[in-house]
């Protein structure tokens, strides 16, 4: 059978197994059409059924999550943790709350982290997990209170040697702080290696913050590098404006970039002179209002609540936002305006269209897959502070994630070139997360 048909009825199949999960299909339709390049060249990752297994989820739970809120009424959620696959070390993925959430948004997620956490080259392998619950308006005692019925599921399938998550939408510090103390309390043991992102007081790491915002800066800076080019003078586009955008930002303009548009799910804002970033920390991490506020105290800024962000000209466009926000028009209308360079902080928001104008209109396109991952890299370092008992600088920290962001990158360069179609980063990433995965998959027998 020929390698275009294999892959093929693998898709096809999947698709049937998988009903009504479209995020899902999308991740994987990706990574196949990467993988029909790897085949053509290395057939044997087609033997043992390796990719099949390799989108199949090791693992996959629901679990229901009863809660009280404030005036003693009871609502149930639903609990998922997808533990994908394990073969280079421990599950590693964040925990999202957030109404949208379902089990296929959390598999398309944690698969995507599979080959994240492979191209960090750190032992970490790929999972995710969540709730549809929406900590949005909910008061600190409701969240507590939500975070440790929920944790009373999760503790049991989770250990710093098993499966370690961390934080993503709507899961920051309070909510890792509420479910590391029941974790504590129902295991009987301080065991901080189980989740990334706490306290610094109590095992975290600095940069943690700052990491995936700061990992997506550095990642572009590269890719800039390595076309002659540098954030100096460039006008930025960073959608979002939680903690990814944010810090994002931050790094941007000190690399010497303008950042000139942020967004959150209302509206979005128009600010030429650059972006005020300790204002926006104000604004959205200390008073946790709406980028209106913004507005409402920077001199110069616009707030746009009609049309899209990406209208706005710019030369680098940075979506940190959330899922499948950037379309194919989108990206039509950032190439008409001469925008040269997307690189994703979040995770897949751009859609399949909007990734195939990038390759038409020779946009040099970073995937989240690889632009994102500082998040889940610094998430690994700080597992190794907690393993060792040791607490490192927030400089040594930071210079230890910007050169994981830049091997990413020339990872990602370097093997694009390998299998013939240099300077796409999509078919780098994935060939590359790809193959460490399965080279410890094929070594470790039918599992």
């Amino acid at each position: 059978m020929a390698i275009d048909d294999k892959v093929s009825a693998i898709y096809d199949e999947l698709l049937k197994r998988n009903a009504g999960e479209p995020e899902f299909h999308q991740a994987v339709a990706e990574v196949l059409d990467s993988l029909k390049i790897v085949l053509e060249k290395d057939e044997h990752y087609a033997d043992d059924g390796l990719i099949q297994r390799l989108c199949e989820p090791e693992r996959q739970l629901i679990f229901r999550v009863p809660w009280t809120d404030d005036e003693g009424n009871v609502h149930v959620n639903r609990g998922f943790r997808v533990q994908f696959n394990s073969a280079l070390g421990p599950y590693k993925g964040g925990l999202r709350f957030h109404p949208s959430v379902n089990l296929g948004i959390i598999k398309f997620l944690g698969f995507e982290q599979i080959f994240k956490n492979s191209l960090t080259g750190l032992p970490i392998g790929g999972g995710k997990g969540g709730s549809d619950f929406d900590p949005k308006g909910k008061s600190d005692r409701e969240i507590m209170r939500f975070c440790q019925s929920f944790m009373t599921e999760l503790y049991r399938h989770i250990g710093e040697y098993r499966d370690v998550p961390a934080g993503d939408i709507g899961v920051g510090g309070r909510e890792i702080g509420y479910l590391f103390g029941q974790y504590r309390r129902l295991a009987n043991q301080h065991e901080s290696g189980v989740l990334t992102g706490k306290g610094l007081a109590w095992g975290g790491s600095l940069v943690r913050t700052e990491a995936t915002g700061y990992g997506l800066a550095y990642f572009t800076q590269e890719m800039l590098k390595h076309h002659g080019e540098s954030f100096e003078g460039k006008k930025v586009i960073v959608s979002g404006s939680g903690n990814v955008a944010i810090y994002a930002i931050q790094k941007v303009q000190e690399l010497g970039g303008t950042v000139i548009a942020f967004s959150d799910s209302g509206a979005w804002v128009e600010c030429q002179d650059g972006v005020d970033v300790e204002k926006l920390r104000d604004v959205k991490e200390v008073r946790r209002e709406r980028v209106s506020a913004y507005v409402d105290e920077v001199e110069g800024a616009v707030l746009h609540e009609e049309g899209s962000i990406w209208d706005l000209p710019c030369d680098v466009a940075l979506p940190c936002a959330t899922q499948n926000e950037l379309n194919g028009d989108h990206a039509r209308v950032l190439a008409d305006n001469g925008c040269s360079y997307v690189a994703e902080g979040a995770n897949m928001p751009s859609t399949a269209d909007a990734i195939e104008v990038y390759r038409e209109r020779g946009i040099h396109f970073g995937p989240g897959k690889a632009a994102n991952a500082g998040g889940v890299a610094t998430s690994a370092l700080e597992m190794q502070q907690n393993a060792s008992r040791d607490s490192w600088t927030f400089d040594y920290t930071d210079e230890r994630l910007r050169e994981i962001m830049i091997n990413i990158f020339k990872t990602c360069a370097s093997t694009a070139k390998e299998y013939g179609h240099e300077g796409d980063y999509v078919i780098g990433a994935n060939i590359a997360g790809f193959k460490k995965v399965a080279d410890a998959m094929l070594a470790q027998g039918i599992i």
